[in-house]
């Protein structure tokens, strides 16, 4: 085992070591270094992936060996002592002065076997290899090129900060700790994946979290076994209460306030390195239908906007089925003047209302993903011309009625107001069944779908924390921020949901002062 070798003292040996289990890879750079001690060689290794490293930490290091080097040569005895023992068979001394005096050393650790300096390698630290000795140093030169922060890209806002997480993990935490500058907030790092080593970040106030939700998150990471994490929907997918449920039950998000805000909830963060996204848990099915902009105007702007998002849910979820439902069994139900226009509609269209519907719906979706997946620059044109042309010639052509293509607009419009992709995707996905339901049983089996889907969200937990808290089962006094907000400084309590403690947050209004009640300024 890799693991079990240690460190060979010939340095030509351990270079050939490394390069046999590495390869003879063009990204493997090996620097030497020889020193003379008392006109006694002394030889000395840097080892390090080039793409992994930061140019300026390695042009340090490289012009500090070379000081070292020249001073050496030189036989200032002043800089020498500086650096190590004259002794030659000191090399522990030296092997310690190194340590402490390169000024890219910060962060260094030390390893005698094989398998702990491949590990620091691959991780971007340069590696330092002494001859005769049978330690190594890592230094830590880690800093590759990274995507700056940008704006967000896929949780756009109006008013409100503008930056956004990136691939890079000490940069996310950063953006995190600029926000929160409490001593109570923990950052414990895990390592997941057995061949990508991916490293994970567990976030939370320590004062406000609850500890049974911190220890459970961090046991059901621990847990994974799996060979590679390349983004937070692995995590996600792996950790979920229900993994058979399309429901999302943690939430996601590329934008550093709207994950602070949960942490000042008590809820736990969970950073990945290289993704952009950051979890959130545990998350509440009301959570999916807010957004950190809702605390960034009126209140009351904030809640007609919320009952809005609610209303273009169920619209997402029940227009196409509805539809189905009237038109196939329940004509009776339609007023008149639109049921004579409805059937002067269909006259010639060779198909009944459940396949017109389902064709639109699926000829959407397909232009959908293909806006997605297209160039950004004319992704969004091709949807939105494809769907025009293709509905107009669809009527003209006699294969649909111009009923139905609102009908599909109305869906397809509503699901975009939904501000979680995750949670829109449950929704949109779901219509599919309430339509073959209604198609098959008219209202019943819309009433029957609706009623097992309720089931489904109530049996459903996130973090062991029942989905639809605080409505189901029922809290008191935390109905103030669902669907409906209300006044920051009513806001005086933070959810039990996530939170270990019921004393009220800091939340007070300033006192008006400088007139009277019905006064005016001048």
């Amino acid at each position: 085992m890799d693991n079990e070798i240690r460190l060979n003292t010939n340095i030509l040996e351990s270079i050939n070591q490394i390069k046999s289990v590495l390869g003879e890879n063009n990204d493997l750079i090996i620097r030497e270094f020889d020193f003379n001690i008392k006109k006694s060689p002394l030889k000395l290794a840097v080892l390090f992936l080039s793409g992994l490293v930061e140019e300026k930490k390695l042009e340090t290091l490289s012009l500090e060996l070379a000081e070292i080097k020249n001073s050496i040569n030189s036989d200032n005895q002043k800089t020498l002592a500086a650096f190590f023992n004259k002794d030659r068979d000191s090399l522990e001394h030296f092997f310690i002065k190194l340590k402490t005096s390169l000024l890219c050393s910060s962060g260094a650790s030390e390893g005698s076997d094989y398998d702990s300096l491949y590990s620091l390698i691959l991780s971007g630290n340069t590696v330092v290899l002494l001859d005769g000795y049978d330690k190594f140093l890592a230094l830590n030169t880690y800093g590759p090129e990274e995507r700056e922060i940008s704006e967000p890209t896929s949780q756009t806002i109006i008013r409100g900060p503008k930056d956004a997480f990136t691939e890079n993990i000490a940069i996310n935490i950063s953006q995190i700790r600029r926000r929160i500058k409490d001593k109570s907030m923990k950052v414990e790092n895990l390592q997941i994946g057995n061949i990508t080593k991916t490293r994970v970040a567990v976030i939370y106030l320590d004062s406000i979290a609850k500890a049974e939700i911190i220890d459970e998150i961090k046991s059901r990471l621990s847990q994974i076994n799996i060979d590679g994490i390349l983004d937070s929907g692995y995590i996600e997918e792996l950790i979920k209460d229900d993994h058979h449920s399309v429901f999302p039950t943690l939430l996601n998000s590329e934008k550093p306030d709207s994950v602070v805000a949960g942490l000042l909830e008590g809820k736990v963060a969970i950073v990945v390195d290289g993704s952009p996204y950051v979890l959130t848990a545990p998350a509440l099915f009301v959570d999916f239908l807010q957004v950190s902009e809702d605390y960034y105007h009126h209140y009351i702007v904030a809640s007609m906007t919320r009952i809005f998002r609610v209303m273009s849910l169920f619209l997402t979820l029940l227009v196409p089925s509805m539809f189905i439902a009237l038109t196939t069994f329940h004509h009776e139900m339609i007023p008149t003047p639109l049921l004579i226009s409805i059937a002067a509609q269909r006259e010639g269209v060779p198909f009944p209302s459940f396949v017109q519907a389902i064709l639109m719906e699926l000829v959407f979706e397909i232009l959908r993903e293909a806006g997605i997946r297209m160039p950004r620059a004319i992704g969004s044109a091709i949807s939105i011309v494809g769907a025009l042309v293709l509905g107009q010639a669809a009527v003209q052509a006699g294969f649909i009625a111009a009923i139905v293509v609102i009908i599909v607009s109305i869906t397809a419009i509503s699901s975009f107001a939904i501000p979680n992709y995750s949670m829109s995707n449950a929704i949109r996905y779901l219509r599919f069944i309430l339509m073959i339901l209604s198609a098959a049983f008219g209202l019943y089996g819309i009433f029957i779908g609706l009623i097992v889907l309720t089931l489904h969200l109530s049996k459903l937990k996130s973090i062991g924390v029942p989905y639809l808290a605080p409505i189901a089962p029922r809290i008191a006094n935390e109905n103030k921020d669902t669907f409906v907000r209300f006044p920051l400084w009513k806001l005086k309590y933070r959810p039990t949901t996530a939170a270990k403690t019921k004393e009220p947050r800091t939340i007070e209004r300033p006192a008006i002062s400088g007139k009277k009640e019905g006064q005016e300024f001048n």
